[in-house]
């Protein structure tokens, strides 16, 4: 056992506190795309709503690359408000289907791998 892998009374696992993070920071895109579903975002914006609903903090610099990638990807798409200076993203009919699939291959991963836990 190496010194970092001690036990810690009190705190959760390593593999859990990995797991939350796979699961939340570097799946960024599908809380964007989540949120998206609702109404048009802009990046900060974006931000403050994982944090508020989702319950974690990206960085800044995280969410915006992923932001570019979801727009080079065509999952998500940048629109303009006369009224606002600011670029607000909107989930394309290619992000839905996405989201659709994400939802699909994680129930079936949900049920193979917690098919004997209670």
């Amino acid at each position: 056992m190496m010194p970092d892998d001690k036990p810690n009374p009190g705190q959760q696992p390593k593999a859990m506190t990995r797991l939350v993070n796979k699961l939340t920071k570097e799946m960024l895109w599908m809380y964007i795309l989540r949120l998206l579903q609702e109404r048009p975002h802009y990046g900060y914006e974006i931000k403050e709503l994982i944090t508020k609903r989702f319950g974690f903090s990206p960085a800044t610099v995280s969410g915006y690359a992923i932001i570019y990638r979801l727009i080079k990807d065509g999952l998500i798409e940048e629109q303009r408000k006369d009224d606002s200076p600011r670029k607000y993203y909107a989930i394309t009919e290619k992000g839905s289907t996405a989201m659709s699939e994400a939802k699909s291959f994680l129930g079936k991963t949900m049920d193979m791998v917690f098919d004997q836990t209670s």
